[in-house]
This record gives structure tokens, sequence and C-alpha cells, in this order.
């Protein structure tokens, strides 16, 4: 299954390392990325293929929000089918 990760917080060096590792470390593959820095904000937005066990997406959805706010990040993450549900007209 696919997802869509947004990442905002204020910009530092390793925030891209930082989500692309959490992302290994649970076999899921980086499809597309795309990153900007806003005057002194980074964001980023991340297209991945996550494992098809609804357990293991709600662990890393749940895992991966939380460790980006001890980061000092808003980390979203959203299963694709939800995303293309919500930005349909």
């Amino acid at each position: 299954m696919r997802a869509v990760i947004s990442v905002v917080g204020k910009d530092r060096p390793g925030i891209l390392a930082f989500t692309a590792n959490e992302c290994a470390n649970r076999n899921i593959n980086i499809e597309d990325v795309t990153q900007k820095v806003l005057e002194d904000i980074f964001t980023m937005i991340m297209i991945v293929t996550i494992p098809e066990d609804p357990e293991e997406y709600h662990s890393f959805v749940t895992d991966l929000e939380s460790l980006g706010e001890a980061q000092g990040l808003k980390i979203h993450v959203m299963h694709e089918d939800i995303f293309n549900a919500m930005h349909r007209i």
C-alpha cells in the first residue's frame, strides 16, 4: 500500500535523513520526495510504499508521529486512498 508522509518543522540539518532512516528501519520504500525551506520552515512530502499488514501500518504511523514530535517536527502519515478521497472534487 502507498502512503503520503508530510513533515513540517523549523529547518535544521538531518530532517530528511531522520525520516528516511525511520522508513528504512521499517522496510518502507520511498518512491518520491519533495522538500522546500520557506524562510526558516522546512516542509517535505514523501510518497512511500508500506507493507500491507494493517498492524505494521498503524504502528509505523504512531511511532513516526511520536518520534517526529520529540524532534520538534509535525509529521503526518496518510494512506493514499484517504489522501485521494480528500482531494477529489
